[in-house]
């Protein structure tokens, strides 16, 4: 018993050993940041004094005094409603072609999930921008046509926030991908049985493919209405929250505030309020699960 235990004391250590390196740097990196965000939330700090404790003078400011804050909620959650949405019905369309057997399917998977790929690169951004832009192919097309002046979609306050939802729907190679996965998984034998009772192609794709699919789009609205939230690289480099603030994302703000006007204090605010909008999105989708996902197991979740 005595050589058990130290043999079993000894592999406790090694293994401890062996994670410590991503132990401290979740500790140093993670947790602590999470800490010193939380207290410089309640503080007035621009990067080069001491902070100053202000308490929730930071909160009051940026919901009471800050249009520009309220602005940025508004149109994070107009984002978020009509990306998240189109990103989930687009990649289950062609999730639902993909996974048809045909010649060559590999390769058209292959294609499609590029996008996901590169799609939230700077590069691709840039290439976003500049093909909306005024010297973009649409601006040539609408010479060609006749419009006078330059055409810049990124440039017009009504549609420039539409570029940007394109760009997010664009990207649904990974959402694509755990649809296609979902849809393998449905047994063919419920599909053969409803052609004999004569279901047609919209009667199984309400009644057998939606509620079977359900664990799955569940998973996939949830991750990518987070992602939607934190939506920042594609607004920052192709419009820098322009133009008059039509694409002021939440981030993008915050991170004027922070590294713009020196203010992080309301930065860590920000971050702190987004983190309670996050959680409390997940949890009403959470909730109301329970009322439109199909388990087989009635034990749910």
């Amino acid at each position: 018993m005595g050589n058990t235990k130290g043999y079993n004391l000894k592999s406790t250590i090694a293994g401890y050993l062996f994670i410590s390196p991503w132990l401290i740097g979740f500790l140093c990196f993670m947790v602590l940041p999470v800490f010193v965000s939380l207290y410089i939330s309640f503080t007035k700090y621009d990067l080069i004094s001491s902070p100053v404790w202000v308490g929730f003078k930071n909160f009051q400011r940026l919901f009471l005094l800050d249009p520009r804050y309220r602005k940025s909620l508004g149109i994070t959650f107009l984002y978020v409603v009509t990306a998240v949405p189109l990103r989930l019905v687009f990649a289950l369309f062609i999730a639902m072609i993909l996974c048809q057997k045909r010649r060559l399917i590999g390769f058209y998977r292959l294609i499609y999930y590029l996008p996901s790929i590169i799609g939230g690169s700077v590069a691709v951004a840039l290439v976003w921008r500049m093909f909306f832009g005024s010297g973009g192919p649409i601006s040539l097309v609408a010479r060609s046509l006749g419009i006078k002046g330059n055409v810049s979609l990124i440039g017009n306050p009504k549609t420039a926030l539409a570029t940007i939802i394109a760009l997010y729907v664009w990207q649904f190679g990974s959402s694509m991908l755990i649809f296609l996965a979902g849809l393998k998984n449905i047994p063919e034998s419920f599909y053969e049985a409803a052609v004999v009772d004569g279901a047609g192609s919209l009667v199984k794709f309400f009644r057998i493919t939606l509620p079977l699919l359900s664990p799955v789009i569940l998973f996939n609205l949830i991750m990518q209405t987070i992602h939607g939230f934190l939506m920042f690289t594609q607004a920052w480099i192709i419009t820098r929250g322009g133009p008059m603030d039509s694409t002021l994302v939440y981030v993008v703000y915050m991170f004027l505030r922070a590294f713009q006007f020196y203010d992080m204090g309301s930065a860590s605010a920000m971050a702190w309020v987004l983190l309670l909008i996050v959680s409390f999105f997940t949890m009403i989708i959470f909730t109301t699960s329970r009322r439109w996902v199909y388990y087989e197991s009635k034990q749910g979740i």
